[in-house]
């Protein structure tokens, strides 16, 4: 082993295990009164201020995806990769609008997931249970991302083997076990300061290596030479209609995800969302700057280790970076996995312990059980995740993403639509919901998985593009599964709910009231759900603390 290669592992290892050990140390931080309610180690007490909050929303929302999948997806294909950079902007507006009702209702009921606000805002236990399943399953490949970009990053440094991942899985699922939320939140807030430090250390390369320019020559005569159609340095005409449609199919589904709930939910009143909208785009330049890696890749000669397309970000901090500075890009991409993973695993767990275990399996669950199962199912997360990149085995890490959005997406017309109204009956709802599912996964099963020169390598669960000419119209161009099935969905939803309520099917009472939706911390009519933790003022449709 030469004398780089240990001065990257050294810094890495140190780096890594100081943070994994800061994370374990975070159950002290802020620490509550007590930790036996779902709301102090779930959604972290519903404490965090406009910072803290947005190291949070940048620790789980910028995640691996952003640091591995793009760059390797923007390396293979080209100008398709960069969907990521306007489905985040997109992201920012919506954020205001939709997470503020978000956080208002959740606040006024205690709520510490979407499913439960369905579940309330349609008066269907059944309903919120689905909505509940759709996530845990929606979330699983999105933990896959985290998991393959950590391997990846393990492979690129020597690791070999499943060992170090699992190591390292471990030790991140004790911290989340002990700590909740608070052991993510910390960490976030140290991995942006050396995200920031890491951005500025490659602006500073390189400017020193040629710039961009050279790297987008080169980028451009080895796409023109793939054999795939859809590499390109600028989108193809029958490009564009995919393009739009999976970064529109992206940020509606952002807003969805459990995790990303549970960030909102932890913010401490309406204001630090509002700041944090406002404020959500400076991670763009981020996302867009490791975008970018993928051009100067291939403008430096960096080929992925043993073909893994996954591999090009850390490997190009190994070809072209110093060791040095090498050592502590492993780390901060690492932390960037371990984080988003560590939350969604929270989050998955707390969908399971409300609105499965304490609705249908022990309605008598005491606040402090509600915990224990929840950190228990936390560790479970993990290895449904892992069971997806068995299982799909994808070309690019992004497509486990993108999978999950499929799934995710299909609860939109309750959890998003539901927050500005109830028009949309239950029952029309449950078979929507049931109808986006299988049509989604119908046609993510049909799609195959294609070589650069086209050659079929497998024949299902080969992406999440359809093209248009499977719906038997005369275009070469393709859209995201994930936003045909949702049409599939909304239409079933909407026609059924005119068909229900003309044969007079009454739907289900809607539990919340118009205020719920701007109630806010300093609002005297609210009590949050921290003041109840004996559990002894819940209701039938959740905890509802109003009074």
């Amino acid at each position: 082993m030469t004398a780089d290669r240990i001065t990257e592992i050294t810094l890495f290892v140190l780096l890594l295990g100081g943070m994994l050990a800061l994370g374990y140390s975070a159950a002290r931080w802020r620490r509550p009164k007590t930790v036996d309610a779902l709301e102090e180690w779930g959604v972290g007490g519903r404490a965090f201020g406009n910072w803290v909050t947005w190291f949070l929303l940048g620790g789980s929302m910028y995640t691996a995806y952003t640091y591995v999948a793009v760059p390797a997806v923007v390396y293979g294909t080209g100008a398709v990769g960069f969907f990521a950079v306007p489905f985040a902007v997109i992201c920012a507006p919506l954020m205001y609008f939709l997470s503020t009702r978000t956080w208002s209702v959740s606040h006024a009921h205690g709520f510490v997931t979407s499913a439960e606000f369905v579940r309330a805002r349609f008066g269907s236990r059944t309903l919120g249970a689905l909505v509940a399943l759709t996530g845990i399953a929606a979330t699983m490949p999105y933990i896959a991302v985290q998991l393959v970009a950590l391997k990846a990053t393990f492979t690129t440094i020597g690791f070999s083997g499943e060992w170090p991942l699992l190591v390292a899985v471990t030790v991140a699922s004790v911290t989340t076990f002990k700590s909740g939320l608070r052991a993510p939140t910390l960490l976030s807030i140290f991995k942006d300061l050396l995200l920031v430090w890491l951005v500025l250390m490659m602006l500073a390369m390189i400017a020193l290596t040629g710039g961009f320019q050279a790297a987008f020559t080169t980028a451009s005569q080895r796409y023109a030479t793939d054999a795939s159609a859809v590499s390109n340095l600028l989108l193809p005409e029958n490009g564009y209609l995919g393009y739009l449609t999976l970064a529109v199919g992206s940020a509606l589904a952002v807003f969805v995800y459990p995790h990303a709930v549970t960030v909102i939910l932890a913010a401490k009143d309406r204001t630090a969302i509002k700041h944090n909208a406002a404020a959500s785009p400076v991670y763009c330049l981020a996302l867009g700057l490791f975008a970018l890696l993928g051009v100067y890749a291939i403008g430096q000669g960096v080929v992925p280790l043993d073909g893994d397309v996954n591999t090009i970000t850390p490997q190009v901090f190994h070809d072209v970076f110093p060791t040095w500075i090498a050592g502590i890009a492993y780390a901060t991409i690492g932390v960037a996995a371990l984080i988003p993973a560590a939350v969604m695993s929270i989050a998955t767990a707390n969908l399971f312990t409300r609105c499965i275990y304490r609705e249908y399996l022990r309605p008598e669950a005491t606040p402090a059980e509600e915990v224990r199962v929840s950190r228990y199912l936390s560790l479970l997360a993990k290895v449904g995740a892992a069971l997806f990149i068995v299982l799909l085995d994808p070309a690019f890490s992004i497509d486990l993403q993108l999978v999950g959005g499929v799934l995710i997406l299909q609860t939109v017309p309750a959890a998003l639509v539901g927050l500005y109204t109830a028009w949309l009956h239950r029952s029309a709802l449950i078979a929507g919901l049931l109808t986006g599912l299988g049509s989604g996964v119908l046609m993510l099963y049909l799609i195959p998985q294609r070589a650069a020169d086209g050659r079929v390598l497998k024949a299902h669960f080969g992406g999440s593009s359809w093209p248009l000419r499977w719906l038997g119209l005369d275009s070469p161009a393709t859209v995201y599964v994930g936003l045909v099935a949702l049409a599939v969905n909304l239409g079933v939803a909407v026609v059924l709910t005119v068909v229900l309520r003309a044969l007079g099917v009454p739907g289900g009472r809607d539990a919340t009231s118009p205020d719920d939706y701007y109630a806010d911390a300093g609002d005297e009519d609210f009590q949050r759900l921290g003041d109840l933790v004996d559990g002894e003022q819940r209701t039938a449709v959740g905890a509802h603390a109003r009074i």
